[in-house]
């Protein structure tokens, strides 16, 4: 099936042309009809990656009046880096049309935003900075026709669900209201139940906690030894992200990367807005090759061509290397990530691997460990044993009788 059997105009089916893609995914085959024939609201289910965003919005974009400048469109999305990269999408979309899209999120200087407002037709936000404008008078609701909430789990899992609610109280009565999501929590549903009308549930895959395209492996090494076995690494067909734990190791990592030849760039949360966007975009584009970042870039953060994914520190937990992990592998490519683990710390991720759902395959990268640090391990393994049958106390030995 084609996109122009789906039914869309020819500027879409030109506009997803230039972008490389002649055939819809399972999702857009499933919601791009529902959507323009105009009948129901919609929530759909669909595995991160799968290109929900064009799935609603080339069918948006196509029926969105572009004579009138008035916001006919609104967006919401959990993270500011996701507002950004769905606005940039609609953009690419557009093709031709003279179609207004902006993003507003915080962060950002207020003045721009204000006037830009004026004449968007479509507008992509966070939850927190769409009230505010909302409540300031300057994003005006009232000729509103699409209502979207894009990542609807993670936006309630972010505690954003009194946001959202006062922004839909504030949208005229008549629209189409669609919501998507990788996972369908009860929470979503008694959102969807409480605003939505008439709706068609659309479940296409269920996101998994990792995707299957994710070959995973660990390397066993010492802390001495981790950079040089991550230039290796670096050094083979390697487009992604170098995951730290903080801040200051994220600067002095890519530094060190820099200056041996690599073209790295830094993403942590101590950034300005403009400085991560700035930085997001020679990533996306590929003039930088590898993003070292903190766990700022492990949410929202969607680039599809990414083929690596390195945790250079061992994740605090599942979650956490759920959602790093999960940066690559993406729309059906397939993806490897690998993870450094020191000496001592084989438990605690094999825990961890346990508690995702996983498989991590010990890498052909890990080296024999010094005798020096076997012993130390072991040591540390014997403590943890003692006291995990004992405690803190040692054992209580009875006294003989002589």
């Amino acid at each position: 099936m084609s996109f122009k059997e789906l039914g869309l105009s020819e500027a879409s089916v030109e506009a997803v042309g230039k972008k490389g893609f002649f055939e819809p995914t399972d999702v857009q085959k499933e919601v791009i009809p529902l959507i323009l024939l105009g009948k129901n609201d919609i929530v759909g289910q669909s595995k991160t990656g799968t290109g929900k965003t064009a799935a609603f919005g080339l069918p948006i974009l196509d029926m969105v009046e572009a004579g009138q400048r008035r916001v006919q469109a609104l967006i919401l999305t959990p993270t500011r880096e996701l507002a950004i990269q769905v606005s940039e999408e609609l953009r690419s979309l557009r093709g031709k049309r003279k179609i207004d899209i902006y993003a507003v999120y915080g962060g950002q200087p207020i003045g721009p935003q204000i006037r830009a407002l004026k004449t968007a037709q479509i507008v992509v936000g966070t939850p927190g900075r769409v009230l505010d404008h909302i409540r300031r008078g300057t994003l005006k609701l009232d000729s509103l026709r699409f209502f979207v909430l894009d990542e609807a789990d993670k936006m309630l899992d972010m505690g954003f669900q009194e946001d959202i609610e006062a922004i839909f109280r504030a949208t005229p009565r008549k629209k189409r209201v669609m919501m998507f999501s990788a996972t369908m929590p009860m929470e979503v549903l008694l959102l969807a139940k409480k605003y939505m009308r008439n709706s068609e549930v659309v479940i296409v895959s269920r996101d998994e906690l990792v995707p299957g395209e994710v070959e995973q492996e660990f390397v066993e090494t010492v802390p001495a030894r981790r950079y040089g076995i991550l230039r290796k690494i670096l050094s083979g067909d390697f487009y992604g992200i170098v995951f730290c734990q903080t801040k200051v190791e994220t600067r002095e990592l890519a530094e060190r990367l820099r200056k041996d030849g690599f073209r790295a760039d830094v993403l942590n949360g101590d950034m300005s807005q403009p400085s991560r966007e700035k930085t997001f975009r020679r990533f996306k584009e590929g003039r930088t090759r590898v993003l070292v970042a903190t766990d700022v870039a492990a949410r929202g953060l969607d680039v599809p061509e990414i083929t690596h994914v390195v945790n250079y520190s061992i994740p605090m937990n599942a979650e956490q290397y759920i959602h790093r992990i999960g940066r690559t592998g993406r729309m059906g490519r397939r993806g490897k990530a690998i993870t450094f683990i020191q000496p001592g710390e084989l438990r605690r991720f094999r825990h961890i691997a346990r508690q995702a759902g996983v498989d991590v395959r010990k890498s052909e990268l890990s080296e024999e460990l010094p005798r020096e640090y076997r012993e130390m391990v072991r040591r540390d393994e014997l403590e943890k044993e003692y006291r995990r049958r004992w405690g803190k106390n040692r054992p209580r030995q009875r006294r003989r009788r002589h």
